[in-house]
C-alpha cells in the first residue's frame, strides 16, 4: 500500500496513485459535507468514483434516506471525478444536478458509483447510481461540472 499523497495547498487534489488520492480525499474531506454525512471513498479516478454512505444520520422524519442526502452524495462523487479530470491548476464546479429516487432505504449503507459520461476541456458529466446493500437501485443522478482555470492547459483527460 502506498503512503498517502501529501496534502496539496488550497484543497487542490494531489497527484499520485489512485489509492493515495482516495486516502487523501477521505482525510481532507473529514470537515466537509461529505465527511459529516459519513461518506467514505473507495475508488477515485476521472473515469469512475465509488463511495459508501450510512443511512443512519442521513434520514428524513419518516426515517428513510433523505432525497437531499442522496443528491449531495451523488454530487460529491461526480464533483470529485470532475476535479480529477480537470487536473492541476483547474477546478470543477457543479452546474447541473438531477436525481430520481426509486425506492426508500431505512437502514444500512448505500453505495454510489459515478461513471463518466463526458470528459471534455470545459465540462465533465457523470451518471451516479446509488444502490442499497442488496444491490437494488435507490437513486439515479446525473451531474455536469464546468471546468475553470489554467487557460491553455488541459487537465488529465481521463484517458489512458
Amino acid at each position: 500500500m502506498s503512503a498517502p499523497a501529501p496534502a496539496a495547498p488550497g484543497g487542490t487534489l494531489p497527484a499520485g496513485p489512485p489509492e493515495a488520492v482516495v486516502a487523501w480525499v477521505n482525510e481532507a474531506g473529514a470537515g466537509t459535507l461529505a465527511g459529516r454525512m459519513g461518506v467514505t471513498f473507495q475508488e477515485a479516478t476521472a473515469q469512475r468514483v465509488v463511495a459508501t454512505m450510512p443511512v443512519r444520520g442521513n434520514t428524513q422524519l419518516q426515517r428513510i434516506l433523505h432525497g437531499g442526502a442522496s443528491a449531495a452524495f451523488a454530487e460529491s462523487l461526480g464533483s470529485l471525478g470532475a476535479a480529477l479530470h480537470a487536473g492541476e491548476g483547474r477546478i470543477a464546479v457543479g452546474v447541473d444536478l438531477n436525481a430520481t429516487h426509486h425506492r426508500p432505504v431505512r437502514a444500512g449503507t448505500v453505495t454510489g458509483v459515478a461513471t463518466a459520461l463526458h470528459l471534455g476541456a470545459t465540462t465533465a458529466s457523470y451518471e451516479i447510481v446509488v444502490s442499497d446493500e442488496a444491490g437494488r437501485r435507490v437513486c439515479t443522478a446525473r451531474i455536469t461540472c464546468a471546468i475553470h482555470g489554467g487557460r491553455g492547459t488541459r487537465g488529465a483527460r481521463g484517458r489512458g
